[in-house]
C-alpha cells in the first residue's frame, strides 16, 4: 500500500480506501462486511469511509460492531462520518448543516460506530439555508471539542469551499481539508478543472468516490444487465438512469479491450486512472464480494503502466477531456 497526505494537512491516508455506501446494512450481511473490512485492513488499507444517510445510519452500526470485535490499534485507521441529509427523519431539524444537526449528527454517528472521535467529518452537501458562517463555527468548535480531527465538504463548488476558508481565515477558524467528489473516466469536471487553483491555493485534500461509476467501469455491463447489481436495487433508478447509456458502455468495451492489451483488467484500469492524477488523495473502493476487493486493491500495480502512451490511447478512447478556461 501506498500512503499520502490529506492535501496540504499531516494525515496520511491509504492511496485506496473502503466505504460502505449500499454495502453495509442493505446489499451485504454482517459477515460479509467483516471480511471484507479485515481484507482491507490487512492489505494496508487505513481509511473507511461512512455517513449518517448511509443505509440510514445502519452501515455505521455495522461498522461500528466490526470495529469493536478488533484487536486494531485507534491510532492505526481513519474513521469518517458526513452529514447533510439526516438518517431517515424528515422533520426541518433533522437534516441540513445547520449548528443542531451537525452537532446532533456528529453525536449519533459516534454513538453508531461506538467511537470516542471521527477523524474525518464531512458536510454531504451545500446547504443553501444555512449561512456558511454558522457551518464553519460549528465544525470548528467540533474540531477544538475533540470529537472531530479534520473536516470537509462532499460535491461542493470550488466557490462555496473557498467561501469557506475566506471566513476561516478572517475569524482564526479551522478550515476544511478535504473535498469529498466524484471522479471517474466519465465524471471529470469538477477534480480535473473547476478545482484546479484550490489545490494551489489551500492545498485541498481529496477522497474521490465512485472510480468505477457505480460499476459500470468494471465492465459488468458491456453485454447487458446482470442480476444483484447495485444499478438494479430499488431507488437507485437515477443512477441507472444516468450513467447506463450506450455511450458509456462503448466506450468501456473499448477500455475493457486496452486493458487486456496491457495485460491487466477494467476494474484496475479505472482506478489506476484515478490514482495518475496527483491531486487525488485517495479512491474510496466499494464491493459487495471479497474477490471484487481482492481484484482492485491491485490497482496500485497497475498505475506505472499508464505511461504517456498509454495515457493518450486512453484519452482518445474516453474523447471527453475537460476543458480549461483560457485566462
Amino acid at each position: 500500500m501506498q500512503y499520502k497526505n490529506l492535501g496540504k494537512s499531516g494525515l496520511k491516508v491509504s492511496r485506496l480506501s473502503f466505504g460502505s455506501w449500499l454495502t453495509f446494512g442493505k446489499q451485504i450481511g454482517d459477515t460479509t462486511a467483516e471480511d471484507l473490512m479485515d481484507l482491507a485492513y490487512e492489505s494496508g488499507i487505513n481509511f473507511f469511509d461512512n455517513a449518517e444517510i448511509y443505509s440510514r445510519g445502519e452501515s455505521e452500526r455495522v461498522m461500528g460492531k466490526i470495529l469493536k470485535n478488533r484487536d486494531w490499534r485507534r491510532d492505526s485507521y481513519i474513521i469518517s462520518s458526513k452529514a447533510f441529509f439526516g438518517d431517515g427523519g424528515q422533520l426541518p431539524t433533522q437534516k441540513g448543516l445547520n449548528r443542531k444537526h451537525l452537532v446532533e449528527a456528529c453525536e449519533a454517528a459516534l454513538k453508531r460506530l461506538q467511537l470516542d472521535y471521527l477523524d474525518l467529518f464531512f458536510c454531504h452537501r451545500p446547504d443553501k439555508e444555512t449561512p456558511i458562517e454558522e457551518t464553519v463555527w460549528t465544525m470548528h468548535n467540533l474540531i477544538t471539542q475533540g470529537k472531530i480531527l479534520y473536516w470537509g465538504t462532499s460535491e461542493w463548488s470550488a466557490q462555496e469551499i473557498m467561501e469557506a476558508h475566506m471566513f476561516a481565515r478572517q475569524n482564526s477558524l479551522i478550515g476544511p481539508t478535504m473535498e469529498q467528489p466524484q471522479y471517474n473516466m466519465l465524471h471529470r469536471d469538477k477534480v480535473e478543472v473547476e478545482f484546479s487553483q484550490i489545490y494551489k491555493t489551500v492545498g485541498l485534500g481529496t477522497t474521490i468516490w465512485s472510480p468505477l461509476a457505480s460499476g459500470i467501469l468494471s465492465g459488468k455491463y458491456n453485454e447487458g444487465m446482470p442480476e444483484k447489481t447495485r444499478l438494479g436495487m430499488e431507488g437507485l433508478e437515477w443512477l441507472k438512469d444516468r450513467n447506463l447509456v450506450e455511450e458509456n458502455l462503448e466506450k468501456v468495451r473499448k477500455l475493457t479491450a486496452f486493458a487486456k492489451e496491457l495485460g491487466t483488467t477494467m476494474p484496475k484500469l479505472a482506478i489506476a486512472w484515478c490514482l495518475k492524477n496527483d491531486n487525488v488523495s485517495t479512491a474510496i473502493l466499494g464491493a459487495s464480494r471479497k474477490e471484487q476487493l481482492e481484484e482492485t486493491l491491485q490497482s496500485l500495480e497497475v498505475v506505472e503502466l499508464l505511461d504517456e502512451g498509454a495515457m493518450e490511447q486512453i484519452e482518445n478512447i474516453l474523447d471527453n477531456q475537460p476543458q480549461h478556461p483560457a485566462f
